[in-house]
């Protein structure tokens, strides 16, 4: 196929409309680059209260979708993504989408999430049915968009609208995956058959990635080196088996930055811009950090965390090593929420260490930026990483990443070895096995990094030098989705 494409996007949340991490600025970025590169794509998300009343249409399209024994009846509203001319799809549906929270409060996802997005992915098949607009391939993210692609290949498989229709189905964490009591099954709308340990069964439950990774066409994942990872049991979350029985169609495209919004050379939420060419920038935020988290201007390492606070992202290790590395002369800033403990931990080694570690409890898009461009390195050492955004934020910045040798940081991060390459190709250090030990290690590496300053500035470059840009992984995206269309037409 030579023409330019049509693609549907479909998402649960969408930077900077809702947004609870990576996926919602994925979901702007990668349509964007489609977009410049000729092809015609529109986005496709549940209207939450949270997204701005400008969006709600005078006239809305009407739309229905049949879940079990009943209908349910929402609108399906159009405006564009912010900053853009990419059209938007928004399934309103006031009891399900009209809530405080995306997915649950707190800890406590919502117990009809099942039907919630069923209902969005069903309405969503209705409405842009009605309306003509036929897309090419729809490309659906994570569970909550998984229905999509079981009514395509299921309900909708000989409908003459949308049975040529490529699904491409993008794990961006397989740990979460819409897994739900076997009771919850009635209010889907899927065919009784489907309850089947061949497509949506798993111990007797329903699991919804488990799905889209059944139907789907072809299924990607956010890194290569993730997709191998969750073909294992250690990573795969217990849908190993069904991914390995799916590799010929499995693969993995890292994530990219939007170096729109993420460039020191534009970047207009920073004290001072600044390039490759020219680092005097990078010494102004640094002090800029420093005044922003209360910590003295002092001419050492500066460590940066931007981060969940979860034992999943290392953070327990992080509190560990705290004690023995606050005997070395280096600063910590820390901006994330997350555990009780280790927020106490984090505040308590704040208060009896203010000359050495300031932290910001919360989460403001202002204080990551001053944290990427400030920093000297910046630390990551989940305990597993699809793909990770704030490594590749961190190397565009110039801030020297430390990452556990897993996943996507793999995949992105160069690792320096001061007896080996001496900084000719690195770009970051990694450690093994996940310890407070192993990471000491490396965080004493880099200390010794920081005393060599042309090796230091020979790191720093190789990392900005680096191209994460999303054209490079659109392009993937796009010889995919045209693999599935040529399969599909050669068995027509």
């Amino acid at each position: 196929m030579t023409r330019p494409l049509r693609i549907l996007f479909v998402t649960s949340e969408l930077s900077p409309l809702v947004s609870t991490g990576g996926l919602a600025e994925v979901a702007a970025a990668l349509p964007r680059a489609l977009q410049r590169h000729g092809h015609e794509v529109r986005i496709a998300l549940p209207f939450y209260r949270q997204i701005p009343g400008k969006y709600r249409n005078s006239h809305p399209r009407f739309c229905g979708a049949a879940l079990g024994a009943r209908e349910e009846f929402g609108a399906l509203h159009q405006g564009m993504l912010p900053g853009s001319d990419i059209p938007l799809y928004l399934v309103e549906h006031e009891a399900y989408f009209g809530r405080d929270a995306m997915y649950g409060v707190g800890a406590y996802e919502y117990e009809d999430n099942a039907e919630r997005f069923c209902f969005f992915c069903l309405a969503l098949l209705n409405g842009l049915a009605t309306e003509g607009w036929k897309p090419d391939v729809v490309h659906c993210n994570d569970w909550h968009a998984a229905p999509l692609i079981i009514y395509l290949k299921t309900r909708y498989h000989q409908d003459p609208f949308w049975k040529d229709t490529a699904c491409l189905f993008t794990i961006h964490n397989l740990a979460y995956q819409g897994r739900f009591a076997a009771a919850h099954f009635g209010s889907t709308g899927f065919d009784r058959s489907l309850f089947s340990f061949n497509y949506l069964e798993y111990e007797g439950d329903m699991n919804m990635m488990k799905g889209g990774i059944v139907f789907a066409d072809k299924i990607t994942t956010v890194s290569p080196r993730y997709a191998r990872e969750i073909q294992t049991v250690e990573y795969g979350a217990g849908l190993h088996g069904v991914l390995a029985l799916r590799q010929a169609d499995l693969s993995g495209i890292l994530n990219g930055v939007d170096y729109a919004v993420w460039h020191p050379s534009t970047d207009a939420r920073i004290a001072a811009r600044y390039d490759r060419t020219d680092l005097s920038g990078k010494a102004v935020c640094k002090r800029a950090l420093q005044n922003l988290f209360g910590l003295p201007p002092r001419d050492v390492p500066l460590f940066g965390i931007v981060s969940r606070l979860y034992p999943e992202k290392g953070m327990d290790l992080v509190v560990d090593t705290l004690p023995s590395l606050m005997r070395h002369e280096m600063q910590l800033v820390v901006l994330g929420t997350g555990h009780p403990d280790i927020e106490a931990r984090i505040r308590a080694a704040a208060q009896a260490h203010p000359d050495r570690v300031g932290a910001f409890l919360g989460f403001d898009a202002g204080r990551a930026h001053a944290v990427y461009a400030g920093s000297d390195f910046f630390l990551m050492p989940s305990r597993f990483e699809p793909c990770g955004l704030g490594q590749l934020y961190a190397m565009t910045y110039g801030t020297i990443p430390l990452v556990r040798r897993t996943g996507g940081l793999a995949d992105t991060v160069l690792p320096y070895r001061p007896h080996g390459n001496s900084g000719m190709s690195a770009t970051g250090f990694s450690f093994v096995p996940q310890t407070a030990q192993a990471l000491t290690r490396c965080i004493c590496s880099a200390l010794e990094l920081y005393q060599d300053a042309p090796r230091m500035r020979r790191v720093r470059d190789n990392a900005m030098a680096r191209d994460y840009s999303w054209d490079r992984s659109s392009a993937a995206y796009v010889a995919l989705y045209k693999s599935i269309l040529n399969r599909e037409a050669a068995d027509g």
